[in-house]
C-alpha cells in the first residue's frame, strides 16, 4: 500500500476541484511513492497526534485540517508547525489533509452532522456555483452510442440522482480530409464528405473534465474530434456549503438544544433567543457557518448549527431563526469516521486507526 492509494481513495470520494481558493488540502508532508504501514486519522495534526501516530506504528496521518495553510521560509522549530515538519521528515511520517473538498461534497462534514442530529429529506444550503460544463460534440451516427457510453461511464451526464443523461440532435456533418490525415471516412486529399452525425450534449463536473475528454478521445473514430466544452453558471445541487434537513418530528427548543448538545457532544451550546415555537427544520454547517446565516433563514430554517459565531453577528438572527454554536471542534469531530469509512471500504484489511486524542484547543471551566 503507498501513500497515494490512500489519497486516491480520498480524492475520489473529494475531488480536489471542490476545495474554496483559500484551502491547501492535499499531501502536506511526504512522497506519494511512499509505503504504507498504517494510517492515523485525526481531525488536526498536533505535536501530540504526531507521537501518537509513532506510539501506534502509523506512518501516514489524514486529517481534515491541513498542517500547512501558507508557504514555510525556514523550518526550525520555531513552532509547533516548524516542528511537526520536522519531526514527521525525520520519521518518514507523511501528512495528508482533505478539507473544504470534504466539506463541499454532499455525504461530507455536512451531511455527517446531520446523521448525527437524525434529519432526513437533506439538501445542499448553498448550492456551487460555476462548477459545471456543457460538452458538445459531434459523432456519426453509427458509432454515438459507444461514444455516449464512454463519456458516460467517466462521469458525464449527471443531474442530481439521474445518470447518462444526455440531449442529441441528428445533422449532416461536413469535412475533407488534408494531405497527411488518416480519415475514418473518406480518402487522403479526397473531396468533401457529409455524413450523418449526431451532436451530443452532456453535463460535465469540473473534477471530471479531463477524464471525459480522455473517454471521448478513446471511443471516438474520428482522428480529430470536434467539441466545445463550455463554463455555465448553474448551480450544482450536490454540490456547496451547509446542508439542510428536517426532524422526523417536530421538537420543542429547549429539548432540541439538549438534543444537540447530547448528539453532538457539545460541553456547551452558545445560542440566541429561543422563539416560542417548533423545530422542525434545521441548517448545519461544520466549521465557521456565519457566511450561511442568511441562506439559512431564506430556506425557512428554524434553527442553524455551525460554530465561531463573533458577539455582534448573532444579532443577525434578528428573531428569524435560531442560531446554535456548538464550538469548531464539536461540529467537525466525528469528520474523522467518514476518513474511516472512505479507507476501510477500499482496502478492508488495511491498518486504519482513529486517533484517541482530542485536538481541541479551547477548554471550558
Amino acid at each position: 500500500m503507498q501513500v497515494q492509494d490512500i489519497i486516491q481513495a480520498i480524492e475520489t470520494y473529494a475531488p480536489p476541484a471542490y476545495q474554496e481558493g483559500y484551502d491547501n488540502s492535499g499531501l502536506q508532508v511526504g512522497n506519494r511513492q511512499a509505503e504504507v504501514k498504517a494510517v492515523l486519522i485525526a481531525l488536526d495534526v498536533t505535536e501530540a497526534v504526531l507521537d501518537e501516530a509513532l506510539q501506534r506504528g502509523a506512518n501516514m496521518i489524514v486529517a481534515h485540517h491541513p498542517l500547512l495553510f501558507s508557504g514555510l521560509k525556514q523550518i526550525s522549530g520555531r513552532n509547533y508547525i516548524e516542528r511537526i515538519v520536522m519531526k514527521a521528515i525525520k520519521n518518514d511520517i507523511s501528512i495528508y489533509a482533505c478539507h473544504t473538498n470534504l466539506d463541499n461534497v454532499r455525504n461530507g462534514v455536512n451531511a455527517k452532522i446531520c446523521e448525527k442530529l437524525g434529519l432526513q429529506h437533506t439538501a445542499i444550503l448553498a448550492p456551487m456555483a460555476d462548477s459545471l460544463y456543457k460538452l458538445y460534440t459531434y459523432a456519426p451516427t453509427a458509432a454515438a452510442d459507444a461514444v455516449r457510453d464512454a463519456m458516460f461511464a467517466a462521469g458525464a451526464g449527471e443531474i442530481g440522482r439521474y445518470y447518462e443523461c444526455s440531449f442529441n440532435t441528428p445533422g449532416t456533418g461536413t469535412f475533407r480530409p488534408g494531405e497527411g490525415t488518416n480519415p475514418a471516412i473518406g480518402q487522403t486529399g479526397g473531396p468533401r464528405e457529409e455524413v450523418n452525425e449526431v451532436k451530443i450534449e452532456v453535463l460535465v463536473d469540473k473534477a471530471r473534465r479531463s477524464q471525459v475528454l480522455k473517454a471521448l478521445f478513446a471511443a471516438h473514430p474520428y482522428e480529430e474530434v470536434a467539441y466545445e466544452m463550455i463554463a455555465i453558471s448553474n448551480t450544482n445541487q450536490d454540490l456547496g456549503a451547509g446542508m439542510v434537513g428536517e426532524l422526523a418530528e417536530p421538537m420543542d427548543e429547549t429539548a432540541f438544544l439538549q438534543h444537540i448538545k447530547n448528539n453532538m457532544k457539545a460541553d456547551c451550546v452558545r445560542h440566541t433567543r429561543l422563539l416560542g415555537r417548533k423545530v422542525k427544520k434545521v441548517a448545519v454547517c461544520g466549521g465557521s457557518g456565519s457566511f450561511l446565516l442568511k441562506e439559512a433563514i431564506r430556506g425557512g430554517a428554524d434553527f442553524f448549527i455551525t460554530a465561531d459565531f463573533k458577539y455582534h453577528q448573532f444579532f443577525d438572527a434578528e428573531s428569524r431563526i435560531v442560531i446554535a454554536d456548538i464550538g469548531h471542534y464539536e461540529s467537525e469531530q466525528f469528520t474523522s469516521e467518514i476518513f474511516l469509512d472512505i479507507i476501510n471500504r477500499k482496502f478492508p484489511n488495511f491498518a486504519t486507526l482513529l486517533s484517541n486524542l482530542s485536538t481541541n484547543p479551547v477548554n471550558y471551566f
